[in-house]
């Protein structure tokens, strides 16, 4: 048996194969999930005279099904129209999300549609970013989000961040260009900032067509068995980056506490 073929093959793609058990994304005995509704396993409600309802149900969430599928404990820090804005100026003091009781070996960040889409606020760049003091950081899509990975990092020094796209709606020509622009920042803050990482669900998940929806959405939110697949999705490309980066993360065990390996 070649192990090295069997865990990372040269050619293969995120995705490819869906984990059926959380594969190596069961190292994480505590994920944090930063999100807007999408994370919160938020499902739409109808009546008989066509007004709508939200409803966030977290036990349904793809983060508490990650949860259920690694044996792990999942934190929904997230709530529906979440933006990175309302979740530094006050959503996460409001909730004391920052409490170091809730410090996390990783997070997961899925926020910028109702920040760049819904909202249209400016996406801004690297550049906004202050290393030094993140309470500085520039008033922009990217100041916001970076404040959320460095005042974690501040809590959980050594934590991974799993940073994740939107997904491909091919079909909406409208937001597309945001889309594209949401994906490269993430790409530019990973690259930016240690132990990060990103989840191309733009360019390796499924197509958000008409056909995807009747399967998997209620309205314009996920029904049960949606969430059920980001679950599968999410765990399958987290494993896929760390068998392809197994010395990352040799260390996940030690994460929150002093203790290392040298060699």
């Amino acid at each position: 048996m070649d192990i090295n073929k069997m865990l990372c093959g040269c050619d293969e793609k995120p995705l490819e194969t869906l984990v059926n058990n959380g594969g190596y994304t069961a190292i994480f005995r505590r994920i944090g999930v930063v999100g807007d509704s999408l994370s919160s396993g938020e499902f739409e409600s109808l009546d008989e005279n066509g007004i709508k309802g939200y409803h966030d149900y977290f036990e349904y969430s793809w983060g508490q099904n990650l949860a259920r599928m690694c044996g792990s404990t999942c934190f929904n820090f997230s709530r529906g129209g979440m933006t990175a804005k309302e979740y530094c100026e006050s959503f996460a003091d409001s909730m004391r999300f920052w409490d170091p009781q809730y410090a996390c070996q990783c997070y997961i960040i899925a926020l910028g549609v109702n920040d760049i889409q819904n909202q249209g606020q400016e996406i801004g760049s690297i550049k906004d970013i202050n290393p030094e003091d993140y309470t500085k950081n520039a008033e922009t899509f990217t100041g916001y989000y970076a404040q959320i990975i460095q005042h974690l990092k501040a809590i959980q020094p050594r934590a991974k961040f799993f940073l994740m796209t939107m997904m491909n709606e091919r079909e909406n020509h409208r937001i597309r260009e945001k889309t594209e622009a949401h994906r490269k920042i993430l790409f530019d803050l990973a690259e930016y900032f240690d132990n990060t990482y990103v989840l191309d669900f733009y360019k390796y998940g499924p197509v958000y067509d008409g056909e995807f929806r009747k399967k998997f959405y209620m309205g314009g939110h996920l029904n049960p068995m949606g969430y059920v697949l980001t679950a599968h999705m999410v765990a399958s490309y987290i494993d896929f980056i760390i068998r392809h980066n197994f010395e990352d993360f040799k260390e996940v065990g030690y994460i929150g506490t002093d203790l290392k390996y040298c060699e």
